[in-house]
């Protein structure tokens, strides 16, 4: 289902750029991230595209079956942790509905003279999204895995040559993402990106016990124990935070790390980017040692 999003009175929606998402907060209680997949440029519209999962959580089911033409509904954002950066070349690997925040990825590469190729599994023609437009594309660069016809894409093949001058993005289901980002180590350190739809699954916390975050613009020191989460207890203590999946995915309350080790647990931020441990997700994410301070 594709669906387009206005502002009642007719004005203009915030800008945003390729790879960003946007938070829809349902009617029966559950938020849900789409990315958005237009055309940045057209301020009047945000559209995304909406999956039925029939074993999910009940959010796509809701989108489906109970939102229809003139309704309102709240929405969060735009917020993007998948940006596109520059580079000479792009390689766009995406499984399902994983096409939609890499679309707009085309155009803006497409309008910039970037060299780029796209590589689009699914598991048959009739269930891959957005086909018609990837028509349009001159030459060779896109190629189409219909799993029923072809099989998987050959990673193997794709990714088999580090390139200095390529960033590699991908979004679609964890078995891909986990297959793409075994194939990248080999790469240069930042090639890759990803976009995750659903929060990895990190196993134990680095730190079994309690530890202590210190917020230090409020002079506030509070202990977070084991089967709390840093959100629950910073909330607890009447701060109030910008909070949207509580999973990792969406991005709505990373914090500034201003001390102390992070034991990073979201699905967002690269290996470069955590190794820097200037950010933390704090609905996730924990300390790795006995006290964290961050910028709150």
């Amino acid at each position: 289902m594709i669906l387009d999003l206005r502002d009642p009175a007719g004005a203009d929606l915030p800008a945003w750029s390729p790879g960003a998402h946007i938070d829809l907060q349902l009617p029966i209680g559950v938020t849900r991230q789409y990315s958005l997949c237009g055309d940045p440029a057209d301020r009047s519209v945000w559209r995304i595209g909406v999956l039925l999962e029939p074993g999910g959580r009940g959010g796509s089911a809701h989108v489906h079956q109970a939102l229809h033409p003139d309704m309102t509904i709240d929405v969060v954002g735009p917020r993007n942790h998948f940006e596109l950066l520059p580079s000479r070349r792009c390689l766009f690997i995406a499984g399902g509905i994983g096409i939609t925040p890499i679309l707009p990825m085309l155009t803006a590469a497409d309008r910039t003279g970037t060299d780029w190729e796209l590589h689009y599994g699914g598991r048959s023609r009739r269930s891959m999204a957005f086909l018609e437009p990837l028509a349009a594309a001159t030459g060779d660069r896109v190629t189409l895995y219909p799993q029923v016809e072809v099989g998987l894409p050959d990673l193997d093949r794709i990714l088999a040559t580090p390139r200095a001058d390529t960033l590699v993005y991908c979004c679609g289901p964890e078995p891909l993402l986990k297959a793409v980002e075994e194939r990248c180590r080999s790469w240069p350190a930042g090639s890759l990106h990803v976009e995750r739809f659903a929060p990895k699954d990190l196993g134990t916390p680095v730190l079994a016990g309690s530890f202590e975050v210190e917020l230090a613009t409020r002079g506030l020191t509070l202990t977070v124990p084991p089967d709390r989460s840093i959100l629950d207890v910073v909330e607890e203590a009447g701060v109030s935070m910008l909070t949207s999946c509580r999973e990792g995915t969406c991005g709505s309350c990373e914090t500034g790390v201003l001390a102390g080790a992070v034991d990073h647990r979201d699905s967002l931020l690269s290996p470069e980017e955590q190794a820097a441990n200037d950010v933390i997700f704090i609905c996730v994410s924990r300390a790795a040692g006995a006290r964290l301070v961050l910028d709150l």
